[in-house]
């Protein structure tokens, strides 16, 4: 019997998740598909009443529906609802699991672009306010980072997300990077500053210690200005593609039944469509 999964998302023409997993499938030589599905808001009801009938294994959500699931999935993982968004549903039984391993991504492809990077990390740098930065704010706390450094252009909204997530953070403006670079051993860009060119003008990473690592979830392009100006400056870095694949691991293990690897073949069939 042929094991299907999915991606959801609207559009969702841009996915490479069905690259990822085809490449798996074909790996491992399972009999099994992965699809990328539109469906619309309007959509997603019907589209659960799917999942619960058998006919998928499970599958992703990306952009606008991880929120919307919460409400659809029949139990949600606890860090996911810290999160505040699914990206991972599994269906065991005709009953509708969510969970998030966006945390897990992050965690995954620093771990293997830069081992050790979090022992004894005392503090680390969070740039951005958004979604995106509770996956990060938890993936750091789970590894005991002593201190993270929210910055963000409005600090009301750092504010208000530390104060949603139990952890060692702390609020600031981008203002602050100057007095806190010099003890933090990371910093991560989880804003959309480095799509389309765009760039930090005002963060100064030659204050950052001289084995600090900076990081950041934009894959496209690979480089971004920020990790460019690190680069340039003899700090280490790691690229927000891992990320990406990372992140596809346990979906892929929960709906298949096997874990699969992130390998440098699969790393390079995805940078081939990069920009395209």
């Amino acid at each position: 019997m042929t094991i299907k999964a999915f991606v959801i998302g609207h559009p969702i023409n841009h996915s490479r998740s069905p690259l990822i997993h085809g490449t798996w499938l074909a790996e491992h030589g399972i009999e099994g598909s992965y699809e990328a599905i539109d469906v619309a808001p309007a959509e997603l009801p019907a589209f659960f009443a799917r999942l619960r009938s058998g006919e998928f294994a499970g599958g992703n959500v990306t952009i606008p529906h991880k929120e919307a699931v919460f409400a659809l999935c029949d139990s949600v993982d606890p860090l996911a609802k810290i999160i505040g968004a699914v990206n991972t549903l599994v269906v065991t039984d005709g009953t509708v699991h969510g969970t998030n391993t966006d945390y897990l991504g992050f965690l995954g492809n620093l771990d293997a672009g830069a081992p050790g990077w979090s022992d004894s990390l005392d503090a680390a740098i969070v740039l951005g306010a958004g979604g995106a930065a509770r996956a990060i704010l938890v993936a750091l706390s789970s590894r005991g980072v002593k201190q993270v450094h929210i910055l963000n252009r409005t600090l009301a909204n750092a504010a208000q997300l530390a104060a949603d997530i139990e952890g060692p953070f702390s609020a600031n403006g981008y203002e602050a990077f100057a007095e806190l670079a010099p003890k933090a051993g990371l910093v991560v860009n989880t804003s959309s500053i480095g799509m389309h060119g765009t760039r930090f003008d005002t963060l100064d990473l030659a204050l950052l210690p001289s084995n600090g690592l900076v990081t950041d979830i934009v894959y496209i392009p690979q480089v971004t200005p920020l990790l460019a100006d690190a680069k340039a400056l003899g700090l280490r870095t790691v690229d927000g593609l891992g990320m990406l694949l990372h992140q596809a691991v346990p979906g892929f293990e929960a709906w298949f039944g096997i874990r699969p690897t992130v390998t440098p073949d699969l790393r390079a069939r995805i940078e081939a469509t990069l920009g395209h």
